[in-house]
């Protein structure tokens, strides 16, 4: 998995950085394909934003969140972003059960009464 990360209006420190990568290395605990993820913090006078693009088989997630504090923001994105990935997992899971579902049923032969 590759981390980018940019900021605008923010100098990007090691600690940031740090902090970055150990929150969305957890996110492969559910999705092992995520292959490029591209965040972004900002500060607009207040406010702090962080936002993410999450690319992973031929699908685009973004999420974005804003706080009072930019690692509050981050791990809000986090959160959300962990909540679409579970999301998303279950609706494959279930898009693959069903189809098997249908091959078992289909083989079975019906009973007569």
């Amino acid at each position: 998995m590759q981390i980018t990360l940019s900021g605008h209006h923010v100098d990007i420190t090691d600690s940031l950085r740090n902090y970055v990568d150990s929150k969305f290395n957890k996110l492969e605990r559910h999705f092992e394909k995520v292959t490029n993820i591209h965040v972004i913090v900002s500060v607009e006078k207040l406010v702090q934003k962080a936002e993410a693009n999450l690319h992973f088989f031929n699908m685009d997630i973004h999420a974005e969140d804003t706080r009072e504090d930019m690692y509050a923001a981050i791990d809000g994105l986090v959160d959300k972003l962990d909540r679409m990935l579970k999301k998303q997992k279950e609706k494959q899971a279930d898009h693959r059960g069903e189809a098997q579902m249908k091959k078992a049923n289909l083989s079975v032969p019906q009973e007569e009464a």
